[in-house]
């Protein structure tokens, strides 16, 4: 029996054991359809769809695929945003026998080209907008990719919206050949539902159902194979989690994260199929029709990243709207300021905790008790069920560290949801991967860095790329961002090392300011004085009209560090 010191600060009810079905994603998808049949599974632009039609049309998915060839081993690629193509395809794939490939939208050509080559797609769904589609059908000759499914966002408009579609947003749309290379999602879709199911869960437990490529900060992007039982693991930690305060059935949950992240796949979609809840699917995240829906909607549960709720926060129709529909917001993919969680509650009453995790623990780590008065200031909360977090030396891997801020070391998961591995990539596993003795699940080192305090709550303090070695001294940008964000004036912050003669690397901080709000480098100074130390004073101050962002809306630190760096270079041959 587990004894954690972490497991006091759980909510009611909730332990440490977790039961974890042993389940295919695709059978609990079943099971959901049959629990809740004609309840609204999805509304997608004011058209709502139930579980049965998802049931349905993802049957008929699954027979398309295996016309196409689709069976076990074989690799299907999704480049969608949130539209209901996305959710009938991803569990027709699955029910075919095959596995999942998520492409971002937001990919360049490059990443794009190398995904298709490194997946081994030789299949893929995408729209016909001319954001997408463009894009993909490049890849004809240059790649592997030997069939383009094509759907449109008119497919699951409610009339007239769907009439109206293809004629207002014309310019948008892309003309495609009706050619043996592509193959209209409806095509897809036409035919009586009748598929070969696939060995059961117990052989499947352990097979790869997602691979889920990271961000790939530098150099190329890995693909995360993650397992049916590593996703089914994460979904029962996280409905474990907020069991206490919901009700099975009932709930509507915003779905403006990317489905094409882990985040949002694993902690929204999958979410919503196990507990019955219904999602508002946004297309792309506009953030007017977004604060629209949750005064109309009156939504339940809005996870989001940092960034949407600083928008909701400044937006001026949010002020005068009730919204108290809202019960339990949950924060990700970036470190969550102090500001804006304390704002947004004060506007909404609803609970806003954080959460941590990586693509490669499909998403789970630790999460904060919803419970307001448990809350720890700066910290992004306790290992969640059937989860061990340690600290670990970063020169001695195999050394845990004592709790204590004087501790800090590389954050380390141990559990059911930690990834099989990289695809093709056993060198980086092993790497990343090790056993650990009290447990039969994998550890994985983050990356981050980080400590914990005697009651087993984490502190990431940033990672590990990202720290700041000036004059000798460890210097963690997330520490000067957070003092910088007390600033009023100051509306997003990044803060990257760039060099220095004197102390080989100093922090920059770069700012998007408020709207009519001001910021000079001297008057930022003169705030953060007595609020960081010494070494950790910034030596420039950059405002900009825009901060760059990843795919699923997190700040992103890789393009600011480029630009300083061609700086650098171009500064040196001058």
């Amino acid at each position: 029996m587990a004894n954690y010191p972490w497991e006091k600060s759980y909510p009611p009810g909730v332990k440490w054991e977790l039961d974890i079905p042993k389940k295919t994603l695709h059978q609990i998808f079943e099971e959901s359809c049959a629990q809740y049949g004609d309840r609204p599974f999805t509304d997608f632009l004011d058209k709502v769809m139930s579980f049965r039609d998802y049931k349905e049309a993802s049957d008929k998915a699954a027979a398309g695929f295996q016309k196409l060839g689709v069976k076990p081993g074989v690799n299907v690629g999704l480049y969608l945003p949130n539209t209901p193509h996305y959710i009938v395809a991803f569990f027709g794939i699955l029910k075919a026998g095959g596995r999942v490939v998520n492409y971002s939208p937001l990919d360049a050509a490059r990443e794009l080209e190398f995904k298709i080559g490194d997946s081994e797609t030789d299949i893929l769904v995408t729209l016909d907008v001319a954001a997408l589609y463009p894009k993909m059908a490049a890849m004809r000759g240059k790649t592997r990719l030997k069939k383009l499914i094509v759907g449109s966002i008119a497919d699951y408009l409610p009339w007239p919206k769907n009439w109206l579609y293809p004629i207002a947003k014309k310019k948008e749309i892309s003309q495609w050949p009706r050619d043996d290379w592509h193959m209209s999602f409806k095509d897809l879709l036409n035919n009586d539902g009748k598929y070969t199911a696939h060995a059961g869960p117990e052989n499947l437990w352990d097979e790869v159902a997602l691979l889920q490529y990271t961000g790939g900060t530098t150099g190329l992007p890995k693909a995360a194979m993650l397992t049916h039982g590593c996703v089914v693991s994460a979904m029962a930690q996280g409905q474990s989690w907020t069991t206490p305060y919901t009700t099975p059935g009932t709930e509507k949950v915003v779905c403006v994260l990317p489905l094409f992240h882990i985040y949002a796949l694993s902690g929204i979609m999958l979410g919503a199929v196990r507990n019955g809840n219904q999602l508002i699917l946004y297309p792309r995240p506009d953030i007017d029709m977004i604060v629209n829906d949750l005064g109309k909607k009156k939504p339940t549960f809005l996870p989001g990243v940092p960034t949407l709720y600083t928008a909701i926060n400044k937006h001026p129709k949010a002020q005068g709207l009730d919204l108290k529909s809202l019960k339990i917001c949950m924060s990700g993919g970036a470190p969550l300021p102090v500001e804006v969680q304390q704002s947004f509650e004060k506007l909404t009453g609803a609970t806003l905790i954080e959460g941590y995790g990586l693509t490669e623990t499909s998403p789970t780590g630790a999460i904060c008790p919803v419970d307001k008065t448990a809350r720890r200031l700066g910290s992004c909360g306790v290992p969640m069920p059937g989860t061990i977090i340690e600290i670990r030396d970063m020169d001695h891997p195999d050394k845990t560290l004592p709790p204590g801020k004087e501790h800090v070391g590389e954050v380390c998961i141990i559990g059911p949801q930690v990834m099989k591995g990289y695809w093709k990539k056993p060198d980086e596993t092993d790497k990343v991967l090790f056993s650990h003795p009290s447990s039969n699940w994998k550890g994985l080192r983050t990356g981050d860095m980080g400590y914990m305090d005697a009651d087993g709550w984490l502190y990431l303090v940033d990672r590990s790329k990202d720290l700041i070695i000036s004059s000798g001294y460890n210097v963690y940008p997330r520490m000067i961002e957070e003092a910088v964000y007390e600033h009023p004036a100051v509306d997003e912050c990044i803060v990257i090392g760039i060099p220095d003669p004197y102390r080989q690397e100093a922090p920059k901080v770069f700012v998007k300011l408020k709207p009519g709000a001001h910021l000079t480098f001297e008057e930022l100074k003169k705030h953060l004085d007595g609020k960081i130390g010494k070494h950790e004073m910034p030596v420039a101050l950059e405002v900009r009209a825009e901060l760059p962002k990843t795919p699923v809306g997190k700040l992103s630190k890789k393009e600011l560090k480029e630009e300083e760096r061609a700086k650098a270079q171009a500064k040196a041959a001058a």
